[in-house]
């Protein structure tokens, strides 16, 4: 997670810095409107800033993806940068529109215009400086319709479906911002440190927002395929899903995620990979709870047979580590990636210790017998607790359980803040946070 917080200050202080080194925020003589000028221009570059790299995240790039530990950090960086924007946008809003108000109601006075001192504008900036009428009204549009859509988007119980199919028009009015922001933005600025890394940004949020409208993200990492078998788990409201891949999957590695769409209209989600690569058998297994209206329903759309489009693989949470013992936290569903790893484990042996701690209110003896004998398969000790016969878990069970807990590293998947309780609790133990790693998986 520290890196995470370091690329989302880092995304705030790199525009702040430059912008600082070309202007500043305590003009001669200072005044409401002489402040105004100013705090306008940088909280309207900070703005469109923060959004481009939402921008450009939103498209799931790979390379940041070891960096940032996983496309489940990278989207809750999105999240953050989106509420930045938000949040800076509607300062930099109040600031425009409420003076207007407030010099409406009398509360302010304007002070006069300074008469035109006859200056000859370059070819460049005096088209911009005409187009200025044009460019504050699409943007303020612009404004109040990225507002509806960030704020549905940060809405759970706004149907995931409606999401996706809402959240993908942001980019129409990112296009309309950077236009405002290219028409405004203060001309001397371009030749400046501040400039080059708006347009470098306003080009590659520009790009990002083109694919986005014309379906291309995660193009490249697509690849078809058909479903051959439907478990269900009745007790578990689970559903086991096998596919069988077309030619273009690159392999995965235990713990990583995939983006699957079984309907258009609904739209790719994102799954846990319960099984290892195989080459020759070409499958892929996807273990399903019924937590939400579209993966209740699965159990009535699914068919064998039915095609499929799979993206990926995503993620980091791949069991890489130097610790000579490893400590499993797989709560609930949470268990999908462990299971990838024991069938791995299986195939190819793994010296590590390994204790796997699978708290759930579900308990389905079959789904039991399968888990107990993938994890003696794989030379793993597991710790079976449902909760209304063993009580809930924490730190204290584990390290109970596992005296050699300082040499480990912990793996967890399943309730954020279960993992964030966990994790604090070991590390106020004395576990260096490094050694705790935590699935963030919540795409919205």
């Amino acid at each position: 997670m520290k890196r995470l917080h370091l690329a989302f200050i880092t995304t705030l202080l790199l525009p702040t810095v430059l912008w600082l080194a070309a202007d500043t925020l305590l003009p001669e003589p200072f005044s409401y409107f002489s402040f105004r000028s100013v705090f306008m221009q940088y909280s309207g570059g900070l703005a469109i800033a923060v959004m481009s790299v939402a921008m450009l995240l939103a498209l799931r790039p790979k390379w940041p993806e070891p960096w940032l530990g996983g496309l489940d950090k990278m989207y809750r960086l999105h999240k953050w940068l989106g509420i930045t924007a938000l949040v800076v946008a509607v300062l930099h809003w109040w600031w425009a529109t409420g003076t207007k108000w407030m010099v409406g109601w009398g509360w302010l006075v304007r002070p006069a215009r300074k008469a035109g001192g006859g200056e000859t504008l370059g070819t460049v900036e005096a088209w911009l400086r005409s187009q200025r009428g044009v460019a504050e009204s699409v943007g303020e549009w612009a404004f109040y319709a990225a507002v509806v859509l960030i704020v549905l988007a940060l809405v759970k119980r706004f149907p995931y479906h409606w999401f996706v199919r809402t959240h993908r028009w942001i980019a129409v009015a990112y296009l309309a911002l950077a236009y405002h922001t290219v028409v405004l933005t203060k001309f001397a600025y371009w030749s400046q440190p501040i400039g080059w890394l708006l347009a470098a940004l306003l080009i590659g949020g520009s790009v990002a927002a083109v694919l986005t409208l014309s379906s291309r993200i995660g193009a490249g990492r697509k690849v078809q395929g058909r479903i051959v078998s439907l478990t269900e788990y009745p007790a578990l409201q689970v559903l086991e899903t096998a596919i069988a891949l077309d030619e273009g999957w690159r392999g995965h590695a235990p713990g990583q995620f995939a983006f699957v769409t079984s309907n258009s209209r609904e739209g790719a989600h994102p799954y846990t990979i319960a099984s290892a690569w195989n080459p020759a058998g070409r499958e892929l297994v996807f273990i399903t709870k019924a937590l939400g209206d579209h993966t209740r329903r699965l159990r009535e759309t699914l068919k064998i047979g039915m095609p499929v489009t799979v993206e990926g693989p995503y993620g980091c949470f791949d069991f890489e580590d130097g610790q000579p013992r490893q400590i499993w936290v797989g709560a609930g569903i949470g268990i999908t990636p462990f299971i990838a790893r024991m069938k791995q484990r299986a195939r190819v042996p793994d010296a590590r210790a390994v204790d796997l701690f699978h708290p759930t209110a579900d308990f389905d003896q079959t789904a039991i017998d399968r888990l107990t004998a993938d994890a003696a398969a794989a030379g793993v000790r597991l710790h079976l607790l449902v909760d209304a016969r063993d009580g809930r878990l924490n730190g204290e069970r584990i390290r109970a359980a596992v005296p050699e807990w300082q040499t480990a590293s912990v793996w967890f998947c399943g309730p954020p803040r279960f993992g964030q309780a966990l994790c604090d609790d070991f590390v106020a133990h004395g576990l260096p946070p490094d050694r705790f790693h935590q699935e963030l998986f919540e795409m919205r």
